[in-house]
C-alpha cells in the first residue's frame, strides 16, 4: 500500500481554460497545457516540438499517413519545409499521388459528403475519401503529366533507382507549389516504403505495359539511405502523423542500428504523435511510444506525447501555433 501524503499527488490544480485570455493560438494551447484530456496533450504537443525544430542538431523526421493531402494538410507541409523545420518525410504512396493530383489539377479535390449514394457516385467516376470527392479524371490528367517528365527526364527504357531519388528527380521538374517539388528545392527527401500501395504505383505499371519501362526500384537503398542520415545527426525527434508503415519504418532504423553498429543506447529522443489508434488491439498503429522503448526505437529518457484527435483538427492547431511561438506568422 502506498503511503504517501496527499500533498504529493495535488501539487497543482486545473486551470479552468478563459476564452478572454487567449488572443493566439499559441496562447491557447499554453492555456490548455493547465488543462486535462487530449487538450493538455496537445498544448505539451507544442513545447515538445518547439524543442525539437529549433536545434539545427536535432533530426526531425515527420510520418504522414491517412489520407492527409485530400484533406487539405499539404500546404502545411510545404511550410514545414521551407522553414526548415523538418529534415525527413516518411509517407505513404497515396499522400504523393494526391500531391501530384493537386499540383496538376490547380487542386484536384472537391468538398464532397459521406452523405450520399457511392453507387451514384461510381456512374459518376468520382472518387471518395470520406467527405472529399476525387474525380476520375483528375487521375487521368495526373497520369500524363507524370509520363511526360518521365520521358524527359530518362532517357532510357530500364530505370534502376531508389523510390526516394526517383521522387526526388520528379519533384525537381515540378514547376508549381507541391510536397513534392518544395521538398526537391529544400534537399528534404521523401521516403515511401509501401512504394506499390499507390495509384502512382499503378501508373508507373501501366507505363510498364504500354510504353515499355522497365523500373527496377531498390526499395533496400532506401533503408540505407535514411540509415545514413540517422548516423549523421546525434539526437533525433519525429512528428507522427497516423501510423502505419510510414511510422514503423522511421522507428525501425534504431533496432537496425544497433544490428550493425553494436550501438543500443540510442532511439529517437523526441516525439509528437497524433493519431486515433488504441494500444489494447495489439495493432501496430496503437503501439505506443513506451512499448517501442522496448524494441529499441525511442531512447529511455526520450521526451514524448501521444495526441488522441483528428490530424485534421490538431496538426493546423499545432503547427499555427508553433509558427506563432517561431515568430514565423
Amino acid at each position: 500500500m502506498n503511503n504517501k501524503p496527499n500533498d504529493e499527488y495535488l501539487q497543482k490544480k486545473i486551470t479552468p481554460f478563459n476564452v478572454y485570455q487567449n488572443k493566439t493560438v499559441e496562447e491557447m494551447l499554453n492555456s490548455l497545457k493547465e488543462c486535462g484530456f487530449q487538450g493538455r496533450n496537445l498544448g505539451v504537443a507544442l513545447d515538445i516540438l518547439h524543442k525539437m525544430v529549433s536545434s539545427s542538431d536535432i533530426l526531425t523526421v515527420l510520418t504522414l499517413s491517412g489520407a492527409m493531402v485530400p484533406g487539405g494538410m499539404g500546404e502545411i507541409i510545404c511550410a514545414l519545409i521551407e522553414n526548415n523545420l523538418i529534415d525527413v518525410i516518411v509517407s505513404t504512396g497515396a499522400n504523393i499521388i494526391h500531391d501530384l493530383v493537386d499540383v496538376f489539377n490547380d487542386v484536384g479535390h472537391y468538398v464532397g459528403t459521406s452523405y450520399i449514394d457511392d453507387g451514384e457516385l461510381f456512374h459518376h467516376r468520382i472518387n471518395r475519401i470520406y467527405n472529399v470527392f476525387l474525380p476520375e479524371g483528375n487521375y487521368k490528367s495526373t497520369e500524363k503529366e507524370i509520363l511526360s517528365i518521365i520521358k524527359t527526364e530518362f532517357k532510357q527504357k530500364t530505370i534502376e533507382i531508389t523510390p526516394s531519388e526517383f521522387l526526388n528527380k520528379l519533384g525537381s521538374k515540378i514547376n508549381k507549389r507541391c510536397i513534392l517539388s518544395v521538398a526537391s528545392k529544400f534537399g528534404v527527401p521523401i521516403f515511401v516504403p509501401a512504394f506499390s500501395d499507390s495509384e502512382l504505383a499503378l501508373d508507373l505499371t501501366l507505363f510498364s505495359l504500354r510504353e515499355g519501362y522497365q523500373f527496377k526500384f531498390d526499395i533496400l537503398g532506401d533503408i540505407l539511405k535514411f540509415y545514413e542520415i540517422i548516423k549523421s545527426y546525434n539526437e533525433h525527434g519525429t512528428l507522427i502523423i497516423g501510423g502505419g508503415v510510414p511510422r514503423n519504418w522511421s522507428q525501425q532504423i534504431f533496432p537496425f542500428l544497433d544490428q550493425v553498429e553494436k550501438v543500443s543506447d540510442l532511439g529517437y529522443k523526441y516525439s509528437v504523435r497524433i493519431h486515433t489508434a488504441v494500444e489494447y488491439d495489439g495493432g501496430l498503429s496503437g503501439c505506443t511510444v513506451s512499448e517501442s522503448k522496448s524494441w529499441g526505437k525511442y531512447s529511455l529518457e526520450s521526451k514524448y506525447v501521444s495526441v488522441w484527435c483528428d490530424a485534421t483538427i490538431a496538426l493546423p492547431i499545432l503547427v499555427t501555433g508553433l509558427f506563432q511561438k517561431l515568430k514565423l506568422v
